[in-house]
């Protein structure tokens, strides 16, 4: 493995501990989930699992999206998509015990800037993932599978996709709020501009 290699390895790795503590920070905000945290959170209700396990919950659901990539994008799948599934449920459950000792939940102002620094760290952390190129996280793998069949660019598949986990989380019992409609609208734009910014920089 080159020093080249292990060095994306490594900011990918930041990149998925920044996406994983995003999510637990929108979830404990009770200000809703990203469209991504709102499957997680939609399964793990229907499952009448206590929130705590909202990082188990995350492992089986990529792990299904990984079965799907298998099978309609395989090209998506490089040692990056295991390198993300692997630490990601562990990086959702810390992230859930750091929101919960350094944010008072009573104080609105608090729970705000929870919220501020989760969407970020999403954003941010995708960005980042996505401009090592050494695989796509399940999800964003799904994105990119759909824009090329429907032969639309990546923040749009992305606004569209977000809609639709939306609504499927919803109606599982996932947690929707503002955070829901803010990176719905949103993370498309911010993650591609992350993304392009990391990308001219490495290069």
């Amino acid at each position: 493995m080159t020093k080249s290699r292990f060095g994306k390895i490594m900011w990918a790795l930041f990149g998925i501990m920044l996406v994983s503590f995003g999510v637990a920070f929108n979830a404990g905000t009770l200000f809703g989930n990203d469209p991504i945290g709102i499957v997680y959170d939609g399964v793990r209700h229907v499952a009448n699992l206590n929130p705590e396990k909202l990082g188990y919950v995350s492992n089986f659901v990529n792990y299904g999206l990984i079965l799907f990539l298998l099978i309609a994008g395989r090209k998506y799948i490089h040692i990056g998509t295991m390198v993300y599934i692997l630490p990601y449920g562990f990086f959702v459950s810390l992230g859930t015990k750091i929101y919960e000792n350094c944010f008072v939940q009573e104080v609105f102002a608090s729970r705000l800037l929870a919220a501020v620094l989760g969407c970020s760290f999403v954003y941010i952390g995708v960005g980042i993932y996505i401009a090592m190129d050494i695989g796509l996280d399940p999800f964003t793998g799904v994105v990119m599978v759909i824009a090329d069949a429907v032969k639309w660019d990546f923040q749009k598949t992305k606004i569209c996709f977000d809609l639709a986990m939306i609504v499927l989380g919803t109606v599982l019992g996932g947690k929707l709020g503002v955070i829901t409609i803010v990176t719905a609208l949103t993370a498309g734009p911010c993650i591609q501009a992350v993304s392009k910014f990391v990308k001219n920089k490495v290069k």
